[in-house]
């Protein structure tokens, strides 16, 4: 499924970190980063959310909240958080619906070796749950820039 710029976000629900439930709803009346990534405390991840942890304050004052999406679970998102002080919440989502509901979990090439795996992709949710905008070439190390060119 592809998603496209002016779509209804899909609803997603799960569990962060913590084992609460949280669903798209959830950041009704907000602006929603929804930032899906490979694996927790890998370089190009580490990287990302460290960018976005730096500029999180940055991303709050502009009206937006924060949330990111990969296929670990609970506990190994529980220990990202932790080793790096990140201030939002992580979505785990080992079953991959979330991941599929929003087309980014496809075929990867990689060293001649063909896998399925997370395509690092953000999506920038209005307040009425619709996808203003989606980031798919993500620059890790300045990923904040990319949504907020103008700071």
């Amino acid at each position: 499924m592809t998603l496209n710029e002016g779509d209804k976000a899909p609803h997603f629900e799960g569990a962060i970190e913590d084992g609460t439930i949280i669903k798209l709803t959830d950041f009704a009346g907000k602006k929603l980063v929804l930032y899906f990534y490979p694996k927790d405390d890998t370089p190009g991840c580490t990287a990302e959310s460290c960018d976005l942890r730096d500029n999180y304050k940055r991303l709050l004052a502009q009206g937006y909240e924060v949330l990111g999406v990969s296929p670990d679970d609970t506990k190994k998102h529980a220990k990202f958080i932790a080793k790096y002080d990140l201030p939002f919440h992580l979505l785990a989502d080992t079953e991959k619906k979330v991941l599929n509901d929003y087309g980014v979990w496809a075929e990867k090439k990689m060293y001649g070796r063909t896998y399925m795996g997370v395509v690092r992709t953000t999506f920038i949710i209005d307040e009425k749950g619709v996808i203003e905008e989606i980031i798919r070439k993500v620059k890790t190390k300045e990923h904040s820039n990319q949504i907020l060119p103008s700071l």
